[in-house]
C-alpha cells in the first residue's frame, strides 16, 4: 500500500467527506439549494451497491451525509446526474447487454433526506446496456448517452449513441430524437467505421453537453470518432454539423466537449483508461472553433511528470473537467480550466493565451487508507470558487478553494 504525501499548489483543502464507507464516485456531481436554504452536493456512484449520495456542504466545513440510496440490482451503476429546480436525473447503466434496471431515474430532492423516484425513462433491451452519461440544464430536454430497448449495434462497443428526452413533464420523460454514427446500428446504409489498430474503445458517445448560449447545438464526446457537434434546432431529426477526430494516429476515448463560447474554443478531453500511462497520450485539448465546419487543434493543456505519475498507483491522464454547467450554483469560467487526472489530482489551468496554457494550481491528496491508488474522477465548482472534487476509487470527496 503507497503511502504517498499530499501535494497541493494554489489551493486550500477545506474538507475531506467519508461517505460511510461508499467512497467510489463516479462522474455524477451536481449541486442543489433547497427551499429553505441548504446546500446540498449529490454524487453518483460508480459501482454498486450506492446510487447516489447527498451531501449537505452549507457549512463546508463541516460537512455531513445527508442520504444515501441503493441500487435495484449488483450489475448496475449509476455513475451521471444533472439537476434542475427540485428534480434530478440519474443515469443506469450495466455491465451487460441485457440486464434489467439500466435508463433513467427522476426524483424529487425538495426533502434532501429523503429523496423520492417519481419516474424511470426504460432502456433495457437485448443489446442495451442503458444509460452511461446524461446532461440536463434547460428543464425541458435531457441529453443522454445512452442505449434503447430497440439498440441493434453492429459492433458491442458501439452501442451508446445519443438520445434527447422530453422531461418538461418530469413524471412521463419520453423520447423527442436520437442519431449514432452512420455504420454502428444494423440496418444502416452505411458500413461500420474502422476500428482503431492499437486502443479500440468503440464509435459509442461519452457526453452529450448543450448549453443555452446555443441550444441549437449538441457538443459531444464520440470516444474513437472525436469531437461531433449536431444541430439540434430540430430536436427530432439532430443533424451532423461537423467532425474533428485525432483517433488514429492518437489514442481514442474522447470524453467531454466544452465550448467557450466567449472565444470561440473547444476544451476537449480524452480518458485515459490503463495502467502506466499504456495507452499515453490521454490529454486535454483546445480548439479553435471559430468555423465550427473547419475546428482547429491549437495547444494542449501541459501534462505534469509523466515518468513520475506513470510510476504512481493508479490511472494517469485527463479524464473529467468542470463544465461550466449553467444556473446559479455553477461558477462559469472562460479561462480557468478544472481538469481531472486520476493519480494525478484535479489540475487548473490559465488559458488566457490559448497557444500557452499555463498550469497555476493542483491538489493530489494523500492515498486514502485501504486504497492503492488516488482516481480522481471529476469536478465541480460552484458560484463562489468552492472545488467539489471526487475520487472513483476509496477517496470519496473532497472539498477546496483556490488561491490565485
Amino acid at each position: 500500500m503507497s503511502t504517498q504525501a499530499q501535494e497541493i499548489k494554489n489551493m486550500k483543502l477545506i474538507a475531506h467527506v467519508e461517505l460511510n464507507g461508499h467512497n467510489n464516485i463516479g462522474e455524477g456531481v451536481d449541486l442543489h439549494q433547497t427551499a429553505s436554504g441548504r446546500r446540498i452536493l449529490y454524487l453518483a456512484h460508480e459501482s454498486a451497491p450506492k446510487d447516489f449520495t447527498s451531501v449537505d456542504v452549507s457549512d463546508l466545513a463541516n460537512p455531513r451525509v445527508a442520504a444515501q440510496t441503493d441500487l435495484d440490482y449488483s450489475h448496475l451503476r449509476s455513475n451521471s446526474l444533472s439537476i434542475v429546480g427540485d428534480t434530478m436525473l440519474v443515469a443506469y447503466q450495466s455491465r451487460e447487454h441485457g440486464q434489467p434496471g439500466t435508463g433513467m431515474g427522476v426524483f424529487d430532492i425538495s426533502n434532501p433526506d429523503a429523496p423520492t423516484r417519481i419516474a424511470f425513462y426504460d432502456a433495457q433491451g437485448a443489446g442495451s446496456r442503458g444509460c452511461h452519461c446524461l446532461w440536463w440544464v434547460d428543464g425541458n430536454y435531457a441529453h443522454l448517452a445512452t442505449c434503447t430497448p430497440d439498440s441493434r449495434p453492429t459492433d458491442p462497443k458501439d452501442d451508446q449513441f445519443y438520445v434527447i428526452l422530453d422531461v418538461s413533464d418530469p413524471a412521463n420523460p419520453s423520447e423527442a430524437g436520437r442519431w449514432w454514427l452512420p455504420g454502428t446500428q444494423e440496418g444502416d446504409d452505411a458500413p461500420p467505421p474502422a476500428r482503431h489498430p492499437q486502443f479500440d474503445v468503440g464509435h459509442s458517445v461519452h457526453n452529450t453537453n448543450v448549453y443555452p448560449n446555443r441550444p441549437d447545438r449538441a457538443y459531444c464526446g464520440w470516444k474513437d470518432s472525436g469531437v461531433i457537434t449536431l444541430d439540434i434546432s430540430d430536436v427530432s431529426r439532430p443533424s451532423p454539423v461537423a467532425q474533428l477526430n485525432y483517433a488514429p494516429p492518437f489514442p481514442g476515448f474522447t470524453h467531454t466537449v466544452l465550448p467557450l463560447f466567449s472565444r470561440d474554443l473547444l476544451v476537449v478531453t480524452q480518458e485515459a483508461t490503463m495502467l502506466g500511462g499504456a495507452d499515453y497520450p490521454k490529454l486535454v485539448w483546445l480548439m479553435d472553433n471559430r468555423l465550427e465546419s473547419n475546428t482547429v487543434i491549437i495547444s494542449t493543456l501541459p501534462m505534469q511528470d509523466t515518468d513520475d505519475f506513470f510510476n504512481r498507483p493508479g490511472r494517469y491522464g485527463a479524464h473529467n473537467i468542470h463544465e461550466n454547467r449553467p444556473g446559479e450554483l455553477s461558477l462559469r469560467s472562460d479561462t480557468l480550466v478544472y481538469a481531472t487526472f486520476f493519480n494525478g489530482g484535479i489540475r487548473v489551468f490559465d488559458t488566457t493565451n490559448p497557444f500557452q496554457p499555463q498550469e497555476v494550481a493542483y491538489f493530489v491528496p494523500q492515498i486514502p487508507e485501504g486504497a492503492d491508488a488516488n482516481g480522481i474522477n471529476d469536478v465541480h465548482v460552484d458560484e463562489n470558487g468552492i472545488v467539489y472534487v471526487v475520487d472513483r476509487l476509496r477517496g470519496g470527496l473532497y472539498i477546496l478553494e483556490l488561491n490565485i
